[in-house]
């Protein structure tokens, strides 16, 4: 899996990336089959904003999230992103397929 942080208008900190990292497992634990990770946190005049592109075999998820505190902002958007990557991952486990071809259904 590859992670590229970026901040716009804000400098990455060792907190900032370590936070990051720690919650980006999170998702990582759920589906193994993620590709890439771009996460890019802004700051506005009162709003900490935090978006996520994830790209999967098969399928992009987007999210983002914003907040007065960056750290509450990144932590709404990784559960965000956990629940959006659990309901991919059911769907495509409802329409997995046996070796004959078959559709088996999902357990």
């Amino acid at each position: 899996m590859n992670l590229n942080l970026s901040g716009h208008h804000l400098e990455i900190t060792p907190a900032i990336r370590e936070h990051v990292l720690s919650k980006i497992d999170k998702v990582k634990r759920h589906f193994e089959n993620v590709i890439d990770v771009n996460v890019i946190l802004s700051v506005e005049k009162l709003k900490q904003k935090a978006e996520a592109n994830v790209h999967l075999s098969g399928k992009t998820i987007f999210v983002e999230c914003d907040d007065e505190n960056l750290y509450v902002a990144i932590d709404n958007l990784v559960e965000k992103l956990d629940r959006q990557i659990l309901k991919h991952k059911e769907k495509h486990a409802a329409r997995r397929h046996d070796e004959t071809g078959k559709l088996v259904a999902a357990e």
